[in-house]
């Protein structure tokens, strides 16, 4: 199956250039003919430096802002809050861009047969034209094993590559340095910050002259060039600006010395399809056009393949964002050109960064969960901070925004800062991996601790509600809807399945009996799930939901997704007020928002309404400085809140999945909400909980074959439709089923 963007033109704007990414750098190709412009990043440049943002002696206010709540003072527990209980400062700080390599053509303003494209298999953005009779090619790619951008340029004519590659940035303080003939370095500072940085681009030549200048590197009449360019900056870790840039750049152009561009490529390669290429979805041929024209053609035109091109490029960018020793993936992944970037391009936890993860374990990419577990890691330890200043509690907390320098504490503004559940919410991630690895040395050393910290936060601060007896999470907002209140619902949903959690996990352990049995004492009194008045799951304690409101988030139901606690067959009434909730929220909204609806749809088993979703969420959207509502697609398949977020795309792959195949109820659900458009297709490489990899084929919209292969013993319930079976599997076998569910091996 074709898995290539490809377009006829340069990139215009930033939102039409091609991403290219190894976790740690990454870079926007714009494939421009005769001045072609590749803006980079390193993930650890930022504003502001090691900081503790809690605020000391927070927790004297925290009983009267709870008082003043309950009597319904919202306006003046908002007011006590914004002066008493936020972080210092309640800014947090921005991920910045680091520079651009320019590469200069002065003969190349005149070309023809123009094509610019990025192959997700291969994560090679290639650029080709032709200037009179010599075809001119430039490819770049990111490379984790290498941790450098490497951009090769070649000529189908000898003797014909002449131009100029330098090195720019939009920060201050800039100094050029020639390292030798072929290598030079730009060293900056972040404006008023102690943010320093360093890149390096260093030039080998087949046949041809090669100068460097203060202006740059200089090439004259090669046969081919390949450039390596590699970045660092003084950040060693959240506590410390201790590195050397040059050291660090130094380290890896000298690990390179003895490497070939094929050795590059192979390396490269090898270490990009080794996750790729785990997962494969067929839901027909490409249409040979390229993809801006595709996505002005929807949705009058159907275009399968379209979607599986976007189920796919959300596997790309997750690989291309977060790899082992980078930092996570956060709201623009990795690429971000802007000194203000939008929301400071941080990670907010109130739903984007973990919709950021959610395809990682059942997309078969496990081992990028890993920066989001480091990240965690060293949260916890700011977080602890938070809740005994802020709660006098135990236990850490995290609210719901986080910077690279692990700010835990409430930011922004009382009404929607102050929320304590995005710890919680995110210990959900590491649960998930160990249900899908179901590695004990996991749960044990990295998963628990994590966990049980949560946990103890939370059986410190619940409190009884005056007028209904249940614990409550106060204060808290359902988020960035509706001000500071107390109890709202996903919070309970989140506290739950964070004891439940922990609970399992001591059991699994066999360890903390006490503090597990105190957690199913008070798992029984958190206020429970209620429908409301117009058949609704209330938002809040109150019935007081307006069918009116089409906020983009729609928090309530995250026990519907990503939660399982409201299920068809576990809790129907819930299922059938989760959908009415659903269906007054509407189908606009903002890129992730729609993307967190097909994910809703396809829990509620209605894969035609994900399905339309899925198509508005790909409208074509030209940039804007402006913020927009109603989001869409950029030319480049970039998520469009507007402007640049990154979560659409994760949650639309995370979606297509959920339409696929669902295991959150305790068994395998085959083709649970599949669209009536994909009347044939095939999957392969799923992953189930308890270690299963998934291969599923359907005809005429029904299921044709199922391949399931444990790498653990395990007892499957299997179901499709209404027919289930229970498979007995043993390690290391693969067990084929027909439609009927029946063994055909």
């Amino acid at each position: 199956m074709s898995l290539n963007l490809w377009y006829r033109k340069p990139a215009e704007q930033w939102t039409e250039a091609l991403p290219v990414g190894c976790g740690r750098l990454g870079a926007m190709v714009f494939g421009e003919k005769f001045r072609e412009r590749i803006q980079f990043n390193e993930d650890t440049l930022w504003t502001g430096g090691p900081h503790d943002y809690a605020h000391k002696g927070a927790s004297k206010y925290l009983d009267t802002i709870r008082r003043l709540l309950s009597e319904g003072k919202q306006g003046r527990a908002e007011k006590l809050a914004f002066e008493h209980f936020m972080g210092t400062p309640f800014r947090q700080k921005a991920y910045q861009p680091c520079g651009d390599l320019i590469l200069s053509f002065p003969h190349h303003t005149k070309a023809s047969h123009y094509r610019r494209e990025l192959n997700l298999d291969t994560a090679v953005a290639t650029t080709s034209y032709r200037v009179g009779k010599v075809k001119f090619t430039r490819e770049v790619f990111a490379s984790y094993p290498a941790q450098a951008i490497i951009v090769r340029l070649s000529a189908s004519e000898p003797g014909q590559l002449t131009f100029t590659a330098s090195l720019d940035s939009p920060h201050t303080r800039l100094r050029t340095r020639i390292v030798d003939g072929a290598h030079i370095s730009l060293a900056g500072k972040v404006h008023r910050n102690p943010m320093t940085f360093e890149a390096q681009l260093v030039a080998r030549t087949d046949g041809g002259e090669v100068t460097a200048t203060k202006k740059g590197i200089q090439i004259q009449n090669a046969n081919s060039v390949t450039l390596i360019l590699t970045a660092a900056t003084n950040f060693k870790n959240h506590r410390s600006l201790t590195a050397n840039p040059t050291t660090k750049c130094n380290r890896i152009l000298r690990s390179l010395r003895r490497k070939t561009y094929d050795d590059l490529l192979t390396d490269h390669l090898a270490d990009h399809q080794s996750l790729f290429r785990r997962v494969t979805l067929d839901l027909g041929e490409a249409i040979d056009e390229p993809i801006d024209q595709r996505l002005r053609r929807l949705p009058k035109r159907d275009d399968p393949h379209l979607l599986a091109l976007y189920f796919q490029y959300g596997r790309y960018l997750l690989i291309a964002s977060s790899r082992a020793g980078s930092q996570p993936a956060n709201l623009q992944g990795i690429w971000n050109d802007k000194l203000e970037p939008p929301w400071d391009s941080k990670w907010t936890v109130n739903i984007n960064t973990e919709m950021n993860y959610w395809p990682t374990e059942s997309c078969n990419l496990s081992p990028c969960h890993e920066p989001l577990f480091d990240m965690l890691d060293e949260i916890a330890k700011s977080g602890r901070k938070v809740a005994k200043e802020h709660y006098n509690a135990r236990g850490w907390v995290l609210h719901h925004n986080t910077d690279i320098w692990r700010g835990a504490a409430p930011i922004n503004a009382s009404n929607h800062g102050i929320w304590p559940t995005g710890g919680a919410w995110l210990c959900q991630h590491l649960w998930w991996h160990f249900e899908y690895t179901r590695d004990t040395d996991f749960l044990r050393n990295s998963a628990y601790p994590l966990i049980k910290g949560a946990a103890q936060f939370f059986a410190d601060v619940l409190v009884e509600d005056p007028k209904t007896g249940w614990l409550i999470s106060t204060p808290s907002n359902s988020p960035e809807n509706g001000g500071l209140v107390a109890g709202p619902t996903m919070d309970h949903q989140i506290i739950r399945n964070l004891f439940a959690n922990c609970i399992e996990s001591s059991r699994i352990l066999r360890i903390d009996s006490d503090f597990r049995h105190k957690l199913s004492d008070l798992y029984k009194r958190i206020a429970p799930n209620q429908i409301g008045r117009l058949g609704q799951l209330q938002e809040w304690l109150e019935d007081v939901d307006d069918p009116d409101n089409t906020h983009r988030h729609v928090s309530h139901l995250w026990g519907l997704h990503p939660g399982s606690e409201i299920t068809a067959e576990g809790a129907p009434a819930l299922f059938k007020a989760a959908k009415q909730s659903l269906e007054f929220r509407g189908d606009e909204g903002t890129g992730w928002s729609m993307g967190w609806k097909v994910n809703f749809w396809a829990r509620l088993r209605d894969g035609d309404r994900a399905h339309r979703l899925l198509q508005r969420q790909l409208r074509l959207v030209k940039e804007s400085g402006t913020r927009m509502r109603g989001g869409g697609t950029y030319a480049n398949l970039f998520d469009a809140h507007p402007p640049f977020q990154i979560d659409g795309n994760f949650g639309a792959t995370a979606g297509i999945t959920e339409l696929l195949l669902q295991n959150h109820a305790n068994e395998i659900h085959l083709l649970p909400a599949l669209p009536s458009a994909w009347k044939n297709g095939s999957i392969e490489g799923l992953r189930a909980r308890g270690g299963i990899e998934i291969d599923i084929t359907w005809r005429k919209g029904r299921l044709a074959e199922v391949i399931l292969y444990a790498t653990r013993r395990s007892t499957q319930t299997i179901r499709y439709k209404r027919r289930q079976i229970k498979l007995q599997m043993q390690a290391k076998k693969a067990y084929i089923l027909n439609a009927q569910l029946a063994p055909i091996n």
